[in-house]
């Protein structure tokens, strides 16, 4: 990997685990939050879902941004965002506050986090900035391992509301002098101004039918990913499962998952994020039927398990690298920020919908709704693949 391209790589890593792991506060502290501010639980967790409602519309409202000022200037703005939301969500003694919080810190997120992170990677390797994307998502996969226990321990040491002021202290103190000094400078409207020498290897524009494809190949994988995260161990108990034996079995999840993030990384550029989905989407419907027909049989469940953990894990990769294959450094801002809308709104979505599925149809019918998102998506994935062979074509004539 190129040097330019790894001290990048390197402080985008540990921005982004500071990122992410800081938002998880509510997974660790929830209860404590829900009894201070005199809601449910449920509404605690409702915060979540507004930041990626909130991330997910301002996607497209910072493309221009993203691609007039370049994603350093964009995640500095971000940073300062999320200290704010920080301080915001300390000062909360009533929902209406706790929410502005959320939609602060979803602002910030669409500035700061993984969409910003790709687009700097692009601006920094263009198209081959596949390997480089999947070795930050195989370290921001142990945010939480690393964050939820730091969590634990501040929250226990000085409460969760003193928390929420360190980790805004995180943003204003470590991420925003990484964004500014460990990034490299871009001239304004350097992308709008490359020279056609720069573009005689890119491919033709990318259509609106392509555009709808990716959006629905990456929206349905991430429809069953993003679910599943949620309502995984209750669905393994509705399977028959004891609690506790549900909790080790999805607890495994995350090591197979960042298991397949590795193998992919190891792969570098074999291969591009068109045939990462599709070898990875074919095992999602294999894992969901062993576990339709196994009948919550341990062997079933430890198969599902793992299959699924790896295909899940690789489709993470190839959602964020699925428009390398379609867009030049100078359009790949602009597609994936328009993609952001739709992902973070499913990402909100999905949880509460399938655990409503779980508890009034039971886990045949979730299978068997993700079993129908994941063969649609494979097809979605089939048709790119196809259209990806045409585009070579035409960027090679």
């Amino acid at each position: 990997m190129d040097r330019d391209i790894a001290g990048v790589l390197l402080v985008l890593a540990i921005a982004q685990v500071f990122g992410w792991g800081t938002l998880g506060l509510p997974a660790i502290v929830g209860h404590r939050m829900a009894a201070d501010l005199e809601i449910a639980l449920s509404t605690v967790f409702a915060g979540t879902s507004t930041f990626y409602v909130t991330m997910g519309l301002c996607g497209p409202l910072l493309a221009k941004p993203f691609r007039r000022f370049g994603a350093r200037r964009v995640m500095m703005t971000g940073s300062v965002i999320a200290a704010l939301g920080f301080v915001v969500l300390a000062c909360a003694r009533e929902p209406v506050l706790y929410f502005i919080a959320w939609t602060i810190l979803g602002a910030a997120g669409s500035a700061a986090l993984s969409t910003a992170a790709y687009i700097m990677l692009n601006e920094v390797a263009g198209r081959n900035a596949k390997g480089a994307i999947g070795a930050l998502m195989l370290v921001t996969g142990l945010s939480s391992s690393i964050f939820w226990p730091t969590t634990a321990f501040l929250a226990e040491a000085l409460g969760w509301r003193r928390t929420c002021l360190a980790y805004a202290a995180a943003m204003a103190l470590v991420c925003l002098p990484l964004y500014s000094f460990g990034l490299p400078r871009r001239a304004v409207g350097e992308a709008a101004s490359a020279s056609p020498s720069d573009r005689s290897g890119a491919p033709p524009p990318a259509g609106r039918s392509t555009f709808f494809l990716v959006v629905a190949a990456i929206g349905l994988n991430a429809f069953v990913s993003f679910g599943f995260s949620a309502v995984l161990v209750e669905l393994l108990k509705a399977q028959g499962l004891p609690p506790a034996e549900a909790v080790a079995f999805g607890s495994t999840l995350g090591v197979v998952q960042v298991s397949a993030r590795a193998i992919d990384f190891l792969g570098g550029g074999r291969w591009d994020g068109i045939t990462t989905g599709l070898v990875a989407g074919t095992l999602l419907p294999v894992a969901m039927l062993i576990l339709i027909v196994g009948h919550g049989t341990y062997w079933a469940i430890a198969a599902f398990i793992l299959i699924y953990g790896l295909g899940s894990g690789a489709l993470a990769v190839a959602r964020a690298t699925i428009p390398l294959v379609f867009y030049d450094k100078s359009e790949f801002a602009k597609a994936t920020s328009h993609i952001a809308l739709p992902l973070n709104l499913i990402s909100a979505a999905s949880p509460p919908l399938l655990a409503w599925l779980l508890t009034r149809s039971g886990s045949n019918a979730v299978l068997e709704l993700a079993l129908a998102c994941s063969i649609g998506a494979l097809v979605m994935l089939a048709i790119l693949g196809r259209r990806r062979r045409e585009v070579g074509i035409a960027a090679t004539s």
